[in-house]
Parts: structure tokens; sequence; C-alpha cells
């Protein structure tokens, strides 16, 4: 059964969509795989202690990005397949890039700026990894 016992108390957006980024980075972590059991709407709501309705919102988008397969009245299954693991892991890099981006330019940088600086500490960090340092 998939797990929320790691799910941020504390984040960005709406608590719907955290849920949504929670089951991806699952499956993009490769934590949460195919025929893994979802806990039912109204477990998740309690552990989280949210309204029924904002998991259910949660489960449809997870529904329709093809994550997660519900019947009525039957319990709720990953869905996961290469294809959904590599659509996962892209969605959360540009996610993540989006909000650096963002951090950035409310910082008053311009792109090229931006761009050398991710290139610089892209390098170093390259560096301390091929010389075994931690960065």
């Amino acid at each position: 059964m998939v797990s929320f016992a790691g799910f941020p108390q504390e984040g960005e957006g709406p608590i719907y969509l955290r849920i949504v980024r929670f089951i991806r980075a699952g499956v993009a972590a490769g934590t949460v795989v195919d025929g893994d059991e979802m806990p039912s709407r109204r477990v998740v709501s309690a552990t989280l202690g949210v309204n029924p309705n904002t998991v259910q919102k949660a489960y449809r988008m997870l529904e329709e990005e093809g994550l997660m397969v519900s019947r009525s009245g039957a319990k709720s299954f990953a869905s996961v397949t290469e294809e959904s693991v590599a659509a996962a892991r892209a969605r959360l890099r540009a996610e993540e890039v989006g909000r650096v981006v963002s951090a950035l330019r409310r910082s008053g940088m311009e792109k090229a700026e931006a761009l050398e600086l991710i290139s610089r500490i892209w390098d170093e960090d390259a560096e301390h990894e091929e010389g075994g340092e931690e960065p």
C-alpha cells in the first residue's frame, strides 16, 4: 500500500497539487510501483487532516495522468509504466526548474547571468562528484 507517512505537511501550492506531486515523486523514485494499492480517499483525508473532496480532486488528477486506476466502489491502484515514470520525472524536473527560474527572476537576475551561474554551479558540482567530495 502506498504510504503517506512521509508527506510534507508544509509546502508550496494547494494541498491537492502537493498530493499529486507526492505520488509523482514516488513514481519517479520507484517507491510507488505498478499495482500498489492506494489508500482510500477517507484514509488519506484523515491522515493529512484535509477535506475528502481535496483528496478526491488529487486522485482524479492522478487518474487523468494515468498514474492511478480506480473502479467505483472498489480499491484504487497505482498504474505505473516505463512511460509514466519518464513523464513523472520530466514533469517534476520542469516544475523544479520553473521554481528556480521564478526565484532568479524575482531576484532581478537577467537570463544570460542566470545561465552563466547555472553553468558554473553545474561544472563545480561535476568536479565535486568526480573527486568524490560532497558539494
